[in-house]
């Protein structure tokens, strides 16, 4: 099979790097890919997010699938364009990817399918937004439409909460309209699932560490760090998460005609009341995207065919004991202002079985620079949580650059519980 691979991040990275180890692949194509997707295929120039670029690429290289990663090309409509000249595409229409696209509308289908989510209401006018905040206090404030991770603000008190939609209406399009809800209080998890517009199979459970700075402080980010599975529910409530989540909003996509071939992600709040909804999207989630690869043992290849023409069928995926564990290496000045252009050193000393996602990084006259944010994730995989950590932070200390900033307790919340 031949497949293309749309993006050019780290998660990316690490779907090339597993789709690479597939016996059905015959080639990889990954536009527009980084320095790390060129290891496991072959890079080729592309604006991902152009459906006639997308479509002009498959038909001349006669693809078989195209994996979408980042959720610019879903939003753009790149799996309809797809649909129209019979190219199998793993990642939804549009119509489906709204769910990630627009906060307000997620929150139409988690109440129309009887989701548990948090209390909310949607404005569009920001002074209407900010009276009602500050009245309530603790609050989240999200910017309806995409924001690049900077979207959603948790206010803990009424200055907070005022500030937070003020940030948001000023994000322009993004946050014309706004959403403000409850603020959850418990842990905070990864719930994905692979899908193919009725059935479904789940991943791993993970959990993506959120803020820059380490006690989970400072400003939010795309995330610093993951790994899986997180221990917080047993199989059997995994199971009714999915039964109560994943399911009921694929039937009602499916009802509007818009079914959902891809990855269902719900970023889940497990709160004293159970789990509830903090968000849906449309794509796997970057950095879990790496540890989820890394444990999954299995091959993805035929899973992504099969939600793509629609004959998933249901069961668990087999999965490698242990855990696996990304560190995110970040920039100088992330989330803020990166610094760019930094030489990257010292990736030759990782050991083997420890893989480096790269993402914001660029090849230079021969030399690997940072050219984003989140830089680079290390990754490790280990007979138990504690050894995945301790090597994925052995390796992190290995790499080198100018201003390289990481979480050291990546997975310590997971060392401290039991489902």
């Amino acid at each position: 099979m031949k497949v293309l691979l749309l993006g050019s991040g780290g998660r990316e990275h690490a779907l090339a790097w597993k789709l690479a180890q597939s016996p059905r692949l015959s080639r990889l194509i990954c536009g527009p890919g980084n320095p790390g997707t060129a290891r496991c295929g072959t890079n080729v120039p592309l604006q991902a997010d152009s459906p006639e670029a997308v479509v002009s690429l498959a038909r001349r290289e006669g693809v078989d699938l195209v994996v979408v990663g980042p959720e610019a090309p879903l939003v753009a409509g790149v799996a309809d364009a797809l649909a129209q000249v019979d190219i199998p595409c793993f990642g939804p229409v549009a119509a489906a990817a709204r769910i990630e696209g627009s906060k307000a509308f997620a929150k139409e289908i988690m109440a129309e399918a009887g989701v548990p989510t948090a209390a909310f209401r949607v404005f569009t006018d920001a002074a209407e937004a900010e009276a009602y905040a500050v009245q309530q206090g603790r609050i989240v404030v999200k910017a309806d439409g995409l924001a690049a991770g900077k979207g959603v603000i948790v206010a803990p008190d009424a200055q907070a909460a005022r500030d937070a939609v003020r940030a948001v209406a000023a994000l322009g399009q993004a946050g014309q309209r706004m959403v403000l809800e409850e603020l959850l209080e418990g842990e905070e998890v990864s719930l994905m699932a692979l899908c193919d517009g009725e059935r479904y199979v789940l991943l791993p459970l993970s959990q993506d560490h959120k803020r820059v700075g380490e006690g989970d402080t400072g400003p939010n980010t795309g995330g610093m760090g993951a790994y899986c599975p997180a221990p917080f529910l047993t199989d059997e409530a995994l199971v009714r998460v999915g039964e109560q989540v994943i399911a009921p909003t694929l039937a009602v996509l499916r009802k509007r005609g818009t079914p959902l071939r891809g990855v269902l992600y719900a970023g889940l709040m497990l709160t004293a009341a159970g789990p509830k909804v903090l968000e849906f999207n449309a794509r796997f989630g970057d950095p879990e995207a790496q540890v989820l690869m890394m444990q999954l043992d299995e091959d993805l290849l035929p899973l992504l065919h099969a939600c793509a023409t629609g004959t998933l069928e249901p069961r668990t995926l087999a999965q490698h004991p242990g855990a696996s564990v990304g560190v995110v290496l970040a920039a100088e000045g992330y989330p803020e202002a990166p610094k760019k252009g930094q030489r990257i050193e010292g990736l030759e000393a990782v050991p083997f079985n420890a893989p480096v996602f790269l993402a914001g990084v660029v090849k230079q006259e021969g030399a690997l620079v940072t050219a984003g944010g989140r830089v680079l994730t290390v990754c490790a995989r280990a007979d138990d949580l504690g050894k995945a950590r301790e090597r994925a932070l052995a390796s992190a200390d290995l790499v080198r650059f100018e201003g390289k900033h990481f979480r050291r307790d990546i997975g310590a919340r997971g060392l401290r519980t039991r489902p």
